[in-house]
């Protein structure tokens, strides 16, 4: 984690972060290496390395290096730390984002290892240097970034986890030892209450598996809170999802834990809101279960009844992410929102339309899917709007029953967002991280294997929100 310090250690490692070529000058550096430094930062070099004996310098030219390579400047940087096993280092400049990328980039899922002595390499300290008059940084921002770096590697422990370590069951038991540790409530619903509440679509992707499906109410409910309607967050909580009887083909299944990100996404942002003592009431809503062919599982043309009512055509059975999401969200509405957004890795069609580096965004309200796509732009987690026209509902329309769980061939994330709005009555946004929620390789802050996107966006979304609220009361 991060802590600010107003004393540079000297015989440790550092990074500066200077705004021109000029402020060389300043730095404590030998006259061969201010040389160096100019002539590298000359060669259009994106940061400059100088390996001491018993430490490293770096030097960060940040008027060169475009918003978008600050990332990949800090994931360069922290390779070299793992490298050279440095474990301790200073950070002076008067920008945050450095720090932030280089703590988010120290994270690694080694706990089934046997022999952990290569593998447990991490930072035991990142120190940021500065004079608090100067950066305009108080501890409270500090501790408030620590929060959202540790509930992004929150999420990223929960989509990590196979499925042998993670079930619906074991991950709503992991969801309340984390509302334990930092302050918010959960109650989980086993089976048998699923069934009583008659939620049709969680317990139809559910028949093929010898495990039982959860569904896991949060909330955090601060007494100082300044919304009185909750927001509230929807994971998709498919543990793993093989396609059902619509098995998917070899080279689509190897990465398929990564289908309870939304769920995980929800978890690590509901942790990070508690953590940083956030004013606001917010719920959330985590269907969880496996996705397999076996036991008794449903089938194309299968007719199931969601929690609504709503009578649906299942023509595939890998179509099973908006099922579990319809319900919650039908559930959602006794909650009286203030808005709903839920995250999930829905569609191959998301990822088709927009690559794996940024996620799609739907919904019903254009003010709250703005406010959403601006916080994926301040957080390096981008999201592209698609439209939710009328049009698309005539693709779900079912001869024998109210609808089908998909549509043609073409619009698929927007067809699966459109199946999702018939269970909402109230201002909701869809975000579709199937591109960005994990990743094979490492590229970089983000790791390979998950992500942990949205935490991030969803976290500026809510302190923005906070400070709006302020400021009307204030007016």
């Amino acid at each position: 984690m991060i802590k600010f310090e107003n004393i540079y250690n000297v015989d440790e490692s550092v990074i500066y972060i200077i705004n021109n070529i000029s402020e060389i000058d300043n730095l404590e550096l030998k006259k061969e290496e201010k040389d160096y430094s100019i002539k590298c930062f000359n060669d259009k070099k994106k940061f400059v390395e100088l390996n001491l004996y018993y430490k490293s310098i770096f030097i960060i030219n940040h008027d060169e290096i475009e918003n978008n390579e600050i990332k990949d400047v800090s994931f360069e940087i922290y390779k070299i730390l793992k490298f050279r096993y440095i474990d301790v280092i200073n950070i002076i400049g008067n920008t945050l984002y450095f720090a932030e990328f280089i703590a988010l980039s120290d994270y690694s899922f080694n706990k089934y290892f046997t022999n952990k002595s290569d593998k447990n390499y991490s930072l035991k300290e990142i120190k940021y240097i500065g004079n608090y008059n100067y950066n305009n940084f108080d501890e409270k921002e500090i501790n408030e970034l620590n929060a959202v770096i540790q509930g992004v590697k929150i999420a990223k422990d929960i989509v990590n986890e196979p499925l042998s370590h993670m079930t619906a069951v074991k991950l709503s038991e992991e969801i309340q030892k984390l509302g334990e540790q930092y302050g918010f409530q959960t109650e989980i619903l086993h089976k048998k209450q699923i069934e009583s509440l008659k939620m049709g679509g969680l317990l139809a992707v559910n028949r093929g598996s010898i495990e039982p499906p959860t569904f896991t109410i949060v909330k955090y409910e601060p007494e100082n809170a300044i919304n009185e309607k909750p927001i509230v967050l929807v994971g998709k909580g498919i543990v793993f999802d093989t396609g059902g009887i619509n098995l998917k083909p070899s080279g689509y299944l190897e990465t398929m834990k990564s289908d309870k990100a939304g769920a995980a996404t929800v978890v690590g942002t509901i942790s990070t809101v508690a953590m940083s003592k956030f004013p606001l009431k917010i719920y959330g809503l985590i269907p969880a279960t496996e996705n397999r062919p076996g036991n008794n599982a449903y089938v194309p043309e299968d007719i199931i009844k969601m929690y609504d009512g709503t009578t649906v055509e299942v023509l595939n059975t890998d179509a099973e992410g908006r099922l579990i999401l319809a319900d919650a969200l039908a559930y959602a509405k006794q909650l009286k929102p203030e808005c709903v957004i839920d995250l999930a890795t829905l569609t191959g069609a998301a990822m088709a339309a927009v690559g794996t580096e940024v996620a799609v965004i739907l919904g019903n309200c254009k003010e709250l899917t703005d406010a959403l796509t601006q916080s994926g732009f301040k957080t390096d987690e981008k999201l592209v709007q698609l439209p939710l026209w009328k049009e698309y509902e005539k693709e779900l329309k079912s001869s024998i029953a109210d609808m089908k769980n998909i549509g043609g061939k073409y619009a698929g994330a927007i067809i699966a967002a459109k199946f999702l709005e018939h269970f909402t009555d109230y201002e909701w946004a869809h975000i579709d991280i199937a591109g960005p929620a994990f990743m094979e390789h490492a590229k970089d802050y983000r790791g390979a294997g998950g992500t942990g996107f949205g935490v991030k966006l969803l976290m500026n979304f809510l302190k923005e929100k906070i400070q709006s609220e302020k400021a009307n009361v204030r007016m």
